[in-house]
């Protein structure tokens, strides 16, 4: 059995970001289950709004061809997607429909998103965590083919969830995280057997 590969990342571009404290977290957990796990920041990645014009006119832009390869490569994704009006973050949303889009005319459909599996967290200063953006964030990867992972985190009052070292101050959210992680290397262990 080979070792299962994860890409992990936040979907926000602020250094100071909460969520990209909780995907480093779980990476951890993961590589300490036996993943391998790449950790990207958005950030490193700038892309324009998608347009159909653009892409037409110029094709994908170079970063997206990066970022699709990179998706390619992995088979699960570990995504910590802030919430911005009780939805998902443009950085997010542009980034997943920059990969979603075909290189050339015979590649399949949705070739860096389907058959993939994902976790979701989420970190936010409200008192739910988040969650009213997981739910977006689950329909559209459900939508493109990827298999999302029943169990979640939201951790709420994020500005004071972490310890001067970057971890999580209360156990119980700490061990949600663990046992979100585990339970992704663990699904992709038995599926890729």
């Amino acid at each position: 059995m080979r070792t299962p590969k994860i890409l992990a990342f936040a979907g926000s571009t602020r250094s100071a970001s909460c969520n990209k404290q909780l995907v480093r977290l779980a990476a951890d957990e993961a590589r300490a289950a036996g993943a391998e796990v790449t950790l990207i920041d958005l950030r490193d990645y700038p892309l324009p709004l998608y347009d159909g014009d653009l892409e037409e006119q110029q094709g994908l832009p170079e970063n997206a061809k990066k970022l699709k390869a990179i998706f390619r490569e992995h088979d699960a994704l570990l995504i910590s997607a802030p919430e911005y009006n009780s939805s998902i973050t443009a950085v997010l949303k542009n980034t997943i429909d920059w990969v979603s889009r075909a290189e050339t005319d015979d590649e399949p459909a949705l070739v860096a998103y389907r058959g993939k599996t994902a976790a979701l967290l989420s970190a936010s200063p409200g008192a739910l965590g988040g969650l009213r953006g997981l739910v977006h964030v689950r329909a559209i990867l459900g939508n493109i083919g990827v298999v999302v992972l029943p169990d979640q985190v939201a951790l709420p009052k994020a500005y004071d969830a972490f310890d001067e070292k970057g971890g999580l101050k209360e156990e119980r959210i700490a061990k949600q995280v663990t046992r979100l992680a585990q339970g992704l290397v663990d699904f992709l262990k038995k599926h890729l057997a």
